[in-house]
């Protein structure tokens, strides 16, 4: 019982240490504010939680069935790097060249259509802003990791569940908490802050596809291929 329990908490706490730096979820925030304004707090309060549910439904494919996904259409984790790199930076290079990026919703009244917000929750607020290549990557890497020799494998996939759920769980706070910045910042502070934050996306992306770039260099400079 207390070697289960060890494993238990072991793999959660790999996964949660993992995946929660790489989602920063607090640093996802700004984005949101973005990417929502003109939204009422109740429309801001479901865009939350849908974030959260999708971000913990592409995370649980990722690690359990990303592998066999990519292995069937051949993709390599090199090109989900480049790919999601690339959708990154387009993200953040809208952003940043928005005309209004305090008011990008063109609803007076705040309110959208069920279908819209389930759209806009999933791209790009949960993939690839939230939940984005380099999660991606490492989710089916620890996927990958799970089956081991000796250890109970269903201690071990309830185990990464589980911290999944915590780091959705801090998705939704980190969102959901999110538009008290607008009341410390004001209306220069936060236009100040979405500048910024969408120039760290626009980096964020180069960074990932150089990392997809020095991953294909890397794979075809060994020797033997």
């Amino acid at each position: 019982m207390q070697t289960e329990l060890a494993t238990f908490l072991r793999t959660a706490f790999l996964v949660v240490a993992a995946l929660l730096p790489i989602i920063n979820p607090p640093g996802g925030a700004p984005i949101f504010l973005s990417m929502t304004a003109g939204l009422d707090a109740r429309t801001r309060r479901t865009m939350a939680t849908r974030i959260s549910i999708n971000a913990m439904i592409l995370l649980v494919v990722a690690m359990f069935i990303g592998s066999y996904v990519l292995a069937f259409f051949g993709i390599s984790l090199m090109a989900v790097r480049l790919g999601g790199g690339l959708l990154v930076m387009a993200s953040g290079w809208k952003l940043l060249n928005s005309d209004e990026p305090d008011k990008p919703h063109d609803n007076p009244t705040g309110q959208c259509s069920e279908s819209h917000l389930a759209s806009q929750a999933f791209y790009p607020l949960t993939f690839p802003l939230m939940v984005g290549p380099g999660s991606i990557s490492i989710a089916v890497a620890l996927g990958a990791t799970l089956p081991t020799p000796g250890v109970s494998l269903w201690m071990k996939m309830l185990a990464s569940l589980t911290a999944i759920v915590i780091v959705s769980l801090t998705v939704y706070l980190s969102l959901r908490s999110a538009p008290r910045l607008l009341q410390y910042l004001g209306a220069t502070g936060m236009t100040v802050l979405l500048r910024m934050s969408a120039f760290i996306l626009l980096c964020v992306g180069v960074q990932i596809v150089l990392g997809g770039i020095e991953d294909f260099v890397k794979a075809f400079s060994q020797p033997g291929l």
